[in-house]
């Protein structure tokens, strides 16, 4: 049976949508920094990088897509699980803290532009109120997001940086210094932790909520449109985060020998743009920050607040994106040195699960024949993942099992028991004598 397909611009548009909702905060500071501080081993640390911070996104919107919704994907393992699981994903990529991060980093680089004398904290009040007031209102039709960020800010943005990047490439400038800490000693491992932290993994198995509605608002309503059209889209997303993921990389290595003592990827854009466009380039560094994390935070709020709507009966989606962006609003005030390291022992918790799911969504017709394969290894996972989360933030000396484990002191303790819990799957299964569940695998 045929189906109706987006035209190559629709389908482009809906691609930079995607890409617009992905790229802010994180995707911002860490690859200029990833590039400085890995210097001449650039290339093993992108090439991990890019693992966690495309492949994986890439992965989770095409699994995503195939399952339907998170929660069919999840619903796999348990449906309790997978209610507890995906709400505990849209409260950490929202109000808990990718949501106030987009405020909070929007802020610090408009800080260097704001009068002497200004106070501070008064000062991210008000701009925490505006930036969250218009995100609101922009929100408030999460269908007509592709018109918005797919034609106007997804592409402004995608031209600062063009900009920005473009210099730096073409006016190489200092020497390159060899890799320092953490990059000094497997450099391609210590990119894929560090792809971590863009949160995109997460963000994907979410984003498809509101993607699908902006398809369906251009004509395609079917499943199998629907799962093609998504999977085009988070293609089209990954390839443009990728060529930025990799100018960034590029334009931070240039300034290694320049600022090698730099902690925060958001001064070593501006010292960029400063030393390619003089005193406008801190304009320019600030503007491509405000854009993308009020792209992001658009995005977020329309992805919370949908889901929570449809999840939660009687409650409407404008109580749920008002409520979202109050909150956000007011932890954003905390700082972004605090949100930030609330995020590490958070993300380390959920990665680890999303990853699991993420890989098993590709291949689910094999690992639904496999009775009990979901709850094994997903649950395994998530007990190795949580407890040691839990330990780094509340006890970090306090000393555990899993950390005897392989892979423990690269903070990937999971793997090993995960494969286990796989074999265990398979044997119980043979032992038993269950046959495969083809009616789900189909």
């Amino acid at each position: 049976m045929s189906t109706k397909k987006l035209t190559v611009a629709q389908a482009a548009t809906v691609g930079v949508t995607l890409f617009s909702m992905f790229f802010g905060a994180g995707n911002l500071i860490l690859p200029p920094l990833l590039g400085l501080q890995a210097g001449s081993d650039i290339v093993p640390a992108v090439a991990g990088f890019l693992v966690t911070g495309i492949g994986l996104p890439i992965l989770g919107v095409i699994s995503v897509a195939l399952a339907g919704t998170v929660r069919a994907l999840a619903d796999r393992v348990h449906p309790l699980y997978s209610r507890v699981f995906v709400a505990a994903v849209y409260l950490a990529i929202g109000p808990c803290l990718a949501i106030p991060r987009t405020s909070s980093t929007s802020f610090e680089m408009l800080v260097p532009l704001l009068p002497d004398g200004l106070p501070i904290e008064a000062a991210r009040l008000v701009f925490s109120v505006l930036f969250f007031g218009v995100a609101f209102m922009l929100a408030l039709h999460p269908g007509r997001l592709t018109k918005l960020l797919g034609r106007v800010t997804g592409p402004a943005l995608i031209l600062l940086i063009v900009a920005v990047t473009g210099a730096a490439i073409l006016d190489p400038g200092a020497s390159v210094l060899a890799a320092q800490a953490p990059y000094d000693k497997g450099p391609v491992l210590q990119g894929f932790l560090t792809g971590y932290q863009t949160m995109d993994l997460l963000a994907s198995l979410t984003f498809g909520i509101v993607i699908a509605t902006n398809i369906r608002a251009l004509g395609v309503t079917d499943g199998r449109g629907l799962t093609r059209e998504i999977c085009r889209a988070g293609v089209v997303a990954g390839l443009l985060i990728g060529i930025i993921y990799i100018g960034f990389a590029f334009t931070g290595m240039q300034l290694s020998a320049v600022i090698p003592d730099a902690t925060n990827g958001a001064l070593v854009l501006t010292e960029s743009a400063t030393r390619h466009f003089g005193s406008v380039g801190v304009s320019i560094a600030a503007a491509i920050f405000l854009l993308a994390c009020l792209n992001v935070c658009i995005g977020l709020i329309s992805c919370c607040g949908t889901y929570f709507s449809e999840d939660i009966p009687h409650t409407s989606y404008r109580a749920w994106a008002l409520g979202i962006a109050i909150f956000s609003c007011v932890v954003s005030n905390f700082g972004l040195d605090v949100i930030l390291a609330f995020s590490v022992p958070l993300l380390n918790a959920l990665y680890p699960v999303a990853i699991c799911l993420a890989v098993m969504g590709m291949f689910h017709r094999v690992c639904d024949r496999v009775p009990g394969l979901w709850a094994w290894v997903i649950g395994v996972v998530t007990v190795v993942s949580v407890s040691m989360s839990l330990r780094d933030a509340v006890a970090p000396e306090l000393w555990l099992p899993f950390d005897a484990l392989p892979l423990a002191a690269e903070q990937m303790a999971w793997v090993v028991p995960a494969l286990v819990a796989a074999v265990v799957a398979v044997v119980l299964g043979l032992v038993r004598g269950d046959r495969p569940d083809t009616a789900a695998a189909a």
